[in-house]
């Protein structure tokens, strides 16, 4: 490694972004505001910076990662459990947002991720629009379950009146999500492909184009290990394990699921595969899984090819 390259870990909290500078060990903080995210921009982008990490804290990370692509800096956004592990396995213990900057710049410099690349507006609004949502049909549906053990009368109209209104709320943003994809070309066109496999239906579809922007770009092992339906191996010396899924991004995992389960009664390949799986003694939700990589893959190589189903 040369002298010059500098590997640059950024803790970002509520008010405040800690930055931390390897080999050099320089280190400081701006406000997390648009003046401090531009102030760091400026500043990195003028360093031979190689590589910025950040961990993937929700929406108080999105607007750094997005300012700090924007001034052409190398960035990359890892999984925070990833980062911890890597702390303590350096024997890094302890926890401040200073020494959570200074790791996640030794794990740019060790680890060196794959760097991040921000999404197209259309995309980003499309998965604000996919997100909020899912937080809108989860709590109807604990509204719903209030309302079956809630006894008082004033109480049950206003669980129902929430209700009503959250059903406007969902009607109203599917309809955004519509004209959203309806202008434009590429995201209608990929959501067009998709909604061609029996068993994707327009939420599936619309999660699927805003959470899995990789869809059609990598092989088939990546985009199972990025939803999480790769089966990870539990070998040790004679010892085999039960092969399990884990990790991944669970909003589209959930989504693949109820696809999967529609699959298997709806898409010939896939009911096939499934009672294929099950006559030879697997266990339906194994073989439900199984189904959700295979239809994962379809999914991935229709992308790919731009060419929608033909059974």
């Amino acid at each position: 490694m040369e002298a010059s390259e500098l590997y640059v870990g950024v803790d970002v909290s509520k008010d405040r972004l800690d930055v931390s500078v390897r080999p050099s060990g320089g280190s400081w903080s701006v406000p997390r505001d648009d003046k401090g995210i531009g102030e760091l921009s400026d500043r990195l982008a003028a360093m031979n910076v190689e590589l910025v990490v950040l961990e993937a804290t929700g929406g108080l990370a999105r607007p750094v990662a997005v300012g700090l692509a924007g001034a052409g800096v190398p960035i990359a956004i890892a999984n925070p459990r990833q980062c911890r592990d890597f702390a303590k396995a350096t024997g890094r213990l302890a926890k401040t947002d200073t020494l959570d900057a200074e790791v996640l710049a030794h794990f740019a410099e060790a680890v060196q991720p794959r760097a991040w690349t921000p999404p197209a507006a259309a995309l980003a609004q499309l998965r604000d629009l996919v997100v909020r949502r899912r937080q809108l049909v989860a709590m109807r549906t604990m509204e719903q379950q209030r309302l079956h053990t809630v006894t008082g009368a004033t109480s049950k109209r206003g669980i129902d009146k929430h209700i009503r209104w959250l059903r406007k709320e969902v009607a109203g943003l599917d309809e955004a999500i519509e004209t959203l994809l309806a202008e434009h070309p590429v995201a209608r066109e990929r959501q067009s492909l998709l909604r061609s496999v029996p068993g994707i239906g327009p939420v599936a579809a619309s999660t699927l184009v805003a959470q899995l922007p990789e869809l059609g770009t990598v092989n088939r092992k990546q985009i199972a290990a990025l939803v999480g339906v790769a089966p990870i191996n539990r070998d040790s010396g004679q010892f085999r394990g039960r092969r399990m899924i884990w990790g991944g991004r669970a909003a589209v995992r959930d989504s693949l699921y109820m696809s999967a389960l529609v699959a298997t009664r709806h898409n010939p390949i896939i009911k096939a595969y499934y009672c294929r799986l099950v006559s030879r003694g697997k266990e339906k939700k194994v073989a439900l899984v199984a189904c959700m990589r295979k239809l994962l893959t379809i999914l991935n190589a229709i992308i790919a090819t731009r060419r929608p189903w033909r059974a």
